[in-house]
């Protein structure tokens, strides 16, 4: 595509538009890479806002763009292979960002898109906490409509293309979409890769071009010193205001980008709930209006994992405290605080959200799994320690200390959080299984839980009062524009600034090894092993079923009693293998909870006998946990439990009039309803026939009883969870019943006993008249087997 150099921005727009439309994929992508080398900034500055839009979609989701988050190399294998290069670190579209950013260009982005919290600060005129937004701030004209952010190029791309993995609703595929091969999950492993380095330095623009690199572009306003990003930076409640400048070391340069990716990272993928919306939280009449996806949440994983790799690539000697008196590089301070700094508080609260509304099913594993990654950085340091079996987990070093302490929460708080969903999921689900074993495996690491209580111990020490310590806290709290804080080294004071920050200082803490989480921990042993049993039960009936008996029950041979069989979950789908692999999840998991709480064996195994699992005369469960009221039984929450899971029930027996029961599933509903208008109306006409019949004392009167009488009325009972007691039920009329002419049964066994005659040549009508005497010897043989049965009962 050629376009005359003095060719007009307008029209240069107007032409890409158009060939949006008119042209494929691969050419508009090669037009566009034309167009970015030779093209000056000045006119590459008014396609820029449509270019990322086009790429990214519209903020407002109307608008899809590339669909980044659908395409697949397996799938699209050349629009993959030309989206990637074109969007790469060093590609075309980072080359065109950085042509501008060197024009001193800004674009502004609508403050309605930004986030919830952040957007209700800037609308209350409240510069929020985060630098990425100060000097940024543009009050609309008279008579404009909305704030805007005035962003630089890098800025505004970075924006965008975080925002819409919330803003763009994927469209819908005929194929399954793995959220790890889509290219917008690859490009986020990309951008960290490249700008969070953990090797080396983050490579200046334009180093992949040839005749060398040029140097890098400063932000359009200068950038906030890195030392001056504060811990509690909230409390000043800064109002939006024209600041100073501040002069900032050339060096900080260096890494600005960085910055900016992480901040804008965090801020558009994390700070959907402020920590005042937290507190509101835990009302149970709290309203969020942001609800994260699946595929959000593994990729805010992704940035947990890279940000672990990333500050854990600090030298020995750079990571240690005394390492802040000596010259560092702006990039090893940045990655010394770029987890507690940028990540912690607004994570911790944005898991509180995930962990108290998440549903109770299995897509809960992409929360839990970035979870255990935040807790796990020793699994992304450089330094690998010796892999140990199933059996020797490897132990977690001294070293890490320092941060389970400042990140107690994440381990404790969460933990209970967790408890609480654990106790109310089917842990008979391997799925649900395996859950609580990643979690309990993960807490069971060697040396793991002694650093927690540690934590713990500290943040319980009484506080002293000692002036020393309140000036501490305002160095901390007032550090905003000050050089880097003095390095705290009391460890509970480090603790509990931890927590009253997260939590308020009014805060109720719980411990994880107090007697009320243990006894949460308890009911999940008791549970747990109930599980055991109730999926071993369910693979006995399995085995004992043959393949078919489904059908065989659908067509009416099987057993229909409901109480005989177990309500559908996933062992039902996936077979034996399933339960095999759900009793091992389940034993393991009892065993590191065994380890963390140091529960005895003699624990375990009265929770066992405390069950009640032994089975009643005819291999039935017991009753669902109860206590005796006034009126029967009431439903403890552990009964609630069982039976929502399906893990024990109430036997149910159908006691009214049998000519009414509900049609089952293996009969025709409406062959049955006209075989019931049929037999009413026998029935009606020849009432008093059939009851002088039945009253006989002949063996014709006992042949018309066995017909038209039901042999069961007198020894049914009605079932009661305190007792049992007969049926006050009076005596029903002789009747004629034809509804057994309704099922699947009847009619297929008709049927076969039709096609077995017609390959002995025997026409419909004589086979009709066999089967009529067939029947007429059986019931014979019926009547007088149930006369001499009343003779012997006399």
């Amino acid at each position: 595509m050629a376009f005359p150099h003095l060719q007009q921005p307008s029209f240069l727009l107007a032409s890409l538009k158009a060939d949006a439309i008119n042209k494929p994929f691969a050419q508009r992508c090669q037009d566009l890479v034309k167009v970015i080398e030779d093209f000056p900034a000045k006119e590459l500055h008014a396609i820029f806002p449509w270019l990322v839009e086009s790429i990214f979609g519209s903020l407002d989701g109307v608008l899809v763009g590339w669909n980044l988050r659908c395409l697949q190399g397996r799938v699209n294998p050349v629009e993959y292979s030309i989206a990637m290069e074109f969007l790469d670190p060093s590609g075309p579209m980072m080359k065109l960002v950085y042509k501008l950013q060197a024009e001193d260009y800004n674009f502004d982005f609508p403050v309605s898109y930004l986030p919830g919290p952040v957007k209700a600060s800037i609308q209350e005129n409240v510069l929020p906490d985060s630098p990425l937004y100060h000097n940024k701030v543009q009050f609309p004209p008279t008579g404009g409509l909305g704030l805007n952010l005035a962003l630089n190029p890098f800025e505004y791309y970075m924006f965008f293309f975080a925002l819409s993995l919330i803003s763009q609703k994927p469209m819908p595929t005929p194929l399954h979409v793995r959220t790890s091969d889509c290219a917008y999950f690859i490009l986020v492993d990309r951008y960290l890769s490249w700008f969070l380095p953990t090797e080396g330095s983050v490579p200046p623009p334009f180093s992949s071009s040839p005749g060398g690199s040029s140097p890098s572009p400063a932000p359009r306003t200068p950038a906030m010193p890195f030392a001056s990003y504060g811990l509690h930076t909230s409390l000043l409640k800064r109002h939006i205001s024209h600041q100073t400048s501040v002069n900032a070391d050339p060096a900080s340069h260096e890494i600005w980008r960085s910055e900016t990716l992480l901040q804008v990272f965090v801020e558009m993928w994390l700070h959907h709930y402020s920590l005042e919306m937290y507190q509101k939280m835990q009302s149970p009449h709290a309203k969020e209006s942001f609800t994260p996806t699946e595929e959000h949440v593994l990729v805010v994983r992704l940035l947990l994992k890279h940000l672990h790799a990333f500050a854990n690539s600090l030298k020995p000697d750079q990571a240690s405290p005394s390492a802040h008196s000596h010259a560092t590089s702006p990039l090893e301070e940045f990655k010394r605080a770029a987890v507690p700094r940028f990540v912690q508080q607004k994570l911790y609260v944005f898991l509180q959200h995930c962990f108290g509304h998440w549903p109770l099913d299995a897509s809960f594993r992409a929360v839990l799994e970035m979870w255990l990654s935040y807790l796990q950085p020793w699994r992304y340091a450089p330094e690998k320690q010796a892999q140990g079996s199933d059996s020797q987990p490897r132990c977690v070093s001294e070293k890490w200390a320092p941060f389970i302490q400042e990140n107690l929460l994440m381990y404790t708080k969460l933990f209970v959080s967790f408890l609480n969903r654990a106790l109310r999921t089917d842990l008979v689900s391997p799925k649900n299984a395996l859950m609580v074993f990643r979690v309990a495996k993960v807490f069971a690491q060697p040396n793991l839980t002694e650093m927690i209580q540690k934590g713990e111990q500290l943040f319980l020490e009484p506080e002293l009062i000692i002036p020393h310590r309140q000036h501490r806290l305002f160095t901390v709290t007032s550090s905003f524009l000050s050089p880097w804080p003095p390095v705290v080294t009391d460890a509970s004071f480090k603790v509990k600034s931890h927590v009253y920050s997260l939590e308020g200082q009014d805060c109720k803490y719980t411990p994880m090894f107090g007697p009320e989480v243990r006894n949460l921990v308890l009911r999940l042993a008791q549970l747990i092993t109930q599980a055991k049993q109730t999926a071993k039960s369910i693979s006995d009936q399995c085995v004992e079923s043959p393949a078919g008996s489904s059908f065989l029950s659908w067509l009416g041979f099987g057993p229909t009693d409901p109480n005989s069989s177990y309500p559908a979950n996933d062992l039902d789908e996936m077979g034996q293998d399933s339960v095999r692999k759900t009793d091992e999840y389940l034993e393991k998991a009892l065993e590191y909870l065994r380890q963390i709480f140091r529960l005895s064996d003699a624990q375990l195994t009265q929770l066992t006998l405390a069950l009640g699992n032994a089975r009643d005369e005819n291999g039935k469960q017991q009753l669902p946990d109860c206590i005796v009221g006034e009126e029967g039984l009431i439903l403890t929450p552990l009964g609630r439990y069982q039976i929502i899971n399906g893990l024990r029930r109430f036997e149910i027996e159908y006691q009214g009039d049998l000519e009414l029961q509900p049609i089952r599933s293996y009969e025709i509903t409406s062959l049955v309803r006209a075989l019931f208008r049929l037999s009413s109306a026998i029935n009606r006409r020849f009432a008093g026939q059939m009851a002088a019949l039945c009253s006989r004392n002949d063996f014709l009167g006992s042949f018309c009883r066995y017909h038209l009488t039901e042999p069961a009325l007198s020894n049914r009972h009605l079932l009661s969870p305190v007792g049992r007691r007969q049926a006050a039920t009076p005596a029903r009329a002789p009747r004629l019943s034809l509804r057994f002419l309704g099922s699947y049964r009847t009619l297929l066994l008709l049927l076969m006993a039709f096609f077995v005659a017609s390959l002995f040549c025997i026409g419909p009508l004589p086979c009709s008249l066999l089967l009529v005497l067939g029947y007429l010897f059986y019931a014979v043989a019926m009547t007088l087997l149930t006369e001499r049965g009343k003779l012997h009962q006399l």
